[in-house]
């Protein structure tokens, strides 16, 4: 499969399995992974659960602080509980912030907990008017929209994002009307982290399809992939560390060894390569332990191989 030049970003300390946040950590290594070069640092959202896991947006605002030229993202917002007139103007402050830094990810998720964010039916139309509603904002100097989840009538919002026309808007998607909806909507299609590598080849391949069907440049949409690693020439006790953070954050501790990648630097670089193959563009590094170590490494991955 043709892919571009490849990227690739590292994902911030935002999960604290052990113990209390820790804020010189996240500093350390966000600065650390600018030093070294990477193209963008990410979070992730889980807003309620037992997971001790910051919220992403605010994450951001930090890391645009503290940070001078990395990209920041955010992979990816449950957009159907998010609201979106708020949270086109928290992008566009962000942007102002981090002087055109940020790219957002969002995604149709679970409606698992839609009652307790006040979210009803036709959640698919909801995320698809919360695109339109942000993306007019951001571009046009009035807003209207009628549509089933919201009504909004010559309404203005200043100041925009640096980034013109938009912030780029890349869409998490597994299903194939989600992808669909990813190659209509975005300018960018996420693969899971908690997605196989097998499972991202087949969706990459739709989304060239898609692109090509609808005369797009495939030079101008990010193809990309979250990928929970673990670096440690002691493969078994890789995997169990894996396990633990995967209990604690997502309450399924099997998963560790269905989605991520592990073993000593070299096996973990051959495996990287397996998911560039598949039709990555841009992968998305996320260890979730020694994160230091494994800036280490995944540096010499992405020096060798850019």
């Amino acid at each position: 499969m043709k892919t571009g030049v490849m990227k690739a970003g590292f994902a911030v300390p935002q999960v604290f399995t052990d113990g209390p946040v820790d804020l010189d950590e996240i500093r350390t290594i966000s600065l650390k992974a600018e030093s070294l070069g990477f193209d963008d640092l990410w979070t992730q959202e889980q807003v309620v659960g037992s997971s001790n896991s910051l919220e992403p947006l605010t994450l951001l605002s930090y890391l645009a602080a503290i940070t001078d030229r990395i990209r920041l993202g955010v992979s990816v917002l449950v957009l159907p509980q998010r609201e979106p007139i708020w949270l086109a103007k928290t992008v566009a402050t962000l942007d102002q912030l981090s002087n055109g830094r940020v790219t957002l990810g969002v995604g149709l998720g679970s409606d698992s907990n839609d009652a307790a964010f006040g979210v009803g039916e036709k959640r698919v139309r909801r995320f698809v008017e919360s695109i339109q509603l942000m993306d007019s904002f951001w571009k046009n100097d009035s807003t209207t929209l009628k549509g089933d989840h919201f009504t909004v009538e010559d309404l203005s919002m200043q100041p925009k994002p640096v980034q013109s026309p938009r912030p780029p808007v890349w869409i998490g998607a597994r299903v194939p009307a989600a992808v669909r909806r990813a190659v209509k909507y975005g300018d960018g299609w996420m693969g899971q982290g908690s997605a196989s590598t097998e499972l991202f080849a087949k969706n990459a391949q739709y989304v060239q399809e898609l692109l090509d069907a609808e005369g797009r440049d495939p030079d101008t949409f990010a193809i990309s992939k979250r990928i929970y690693i673990a670096i440690d020439d002691d493969a078994d006790r890789a995997l169990k560390r894996l396990e633990a953070w995967f209990a604690h954050h997502y309450g399924r501790p099997q998963m560790a060894a269905e989605v991520s990648l592990w073993g000593s630097a070299e096996t973990v670089y051959q495996q990287l390569d397996e998911v560039a193959e598949a039709g990555a563009q841009h992968l998305m590094l996320n260890p979730v332990f020694d994160y230091d170590e494994h800036l280490e490494a995944l540096s010499e991955y992405v020096r060798n191989r850019a």
